[in-house]
């Protein structure tokens, strides 16, 4: 049972809500285009965590059978019981559990630099069938703008934060938590460099400002409770440091009030419609590629 990525590094409500964000049906027909996927009829995704990508795909591609795998037991046993009609398996992306020519796509999002690219695109074009289409998603450098209040922190959460980041340090290091950095040239080069032709690459940015007047007030909402989910997740982490770094159960407790008060204070900002324009603008890069 491997559980060290949503224990230590994303926890299943940070994956899950930011995902849902940026592969919402809003964005929809951004990505079918940059996807170009019609006549695939199976669709694996690699590292699909607590399966918010597959959901999405399953949505887009309605006649697709769509298949996720992911090494963290966590997130396999919350993806299969939140989309029980999408088959989830837990698994290595560099060792994938299925036959040669079993899938028409694959589809990765912010897995390519954890893995060794040699490994990364060898097990996928095996799996590919003949025209299969490679599809390897990854993050680059967005826009980050934090509201005054979230950014405030006590002497009591730095403290917390410093006491910890060693320990966070080797835990990364340990489980090769980008070990494999890519810039945007290095990503296509490496698809076609492992076999894949007709290489693309398209951008997809995604504006995630609450404050935004086409957004609802359920989506900005969202938006802000997706951050406080990952800074909760991050405290509630804490819990599995064992050593000099560990944190007691109460302050623990205390981080998560302090990080709650922040956040409900954030959303009563935007109730009052005192504006903060704070905003996470993610950009997307995707590279296709093609077997044959």
């Amino acid at each position: 049972m491997n559980t060290i990525w949503s224990d230590y590094v994303q926890g299943i409500g940070t994956l899950y809500s930011s995902r849902v964000l940026r592969f919402s049906d809003d964005v929809k027909y951004k990505y079918i285009k940059a996807f170009m996927l019609e006549e695939k009829k199976k669709i694996l995704e690699i590292g699909c965590g607590p399966g918010a990508l597959g959901e999405a795909l399953s949505r887009w591609y309605p006649d697709a059978l769509i298949t996720g795998i992911d090494r963290d037991s966590n997130f396999i046993e919350f993806a299969n019981k939140k989309a029980p009609h999408i088959s989830f398996w837990e698994g290595d992306a560099a060792d994938l559990p299925f036959e040669n020519e079993s899938f028409d796509a694959a589809i990765s999002n912010t897995v390519a630099e954890h893995i060794k690219p040699s490994e990364f695109y060898k097990e996928q074009y095996r799996v590919l069938k003949e025209g299969g289409v490679c599809l390897v998603l990854s993050a680059r450098k967005g826009i980050i703008v934090n509201a005054p209040c979230i950014m405030e922190q006590t002497d009591f959460e730095k403290n917390i934060w410093q006491r910890t980041k060693k320990f966070y340090d080797d835990i990364f290091c340990k489980n090769r938590v980008c070990a494999y950095p890519q810039n945007e040239a290095e990503i296509p080069a490496n698809m076609e460099k492992y076999g894949f032709r007709n290489v693309t690459t398209e951008y997809i940015t995604i504006n995630l400002t609450p404050d935004n007047p086409n957004n609802s007030r359920e989506t900005a909402y969202a938006m802000i409770d997706s951050l406080r989910q990952g800074e909760l997740d991050n405290a509630e982490a804490l819990k599995h440091i064992e050593g000099e770094a560990a944190v007691e159960s109460w302050e623990i407790e205390e981080l998560k009030r302090l990080i709650n008060e922040k956040y409900n204070k954030r959303l009563e900002l935007y109730d009052e419609g005192v504006k903060q324009w704070d905003t996470h603008v993610s950009v997307t890069m995707i590279v296709r590629g093609v077997k044959q």
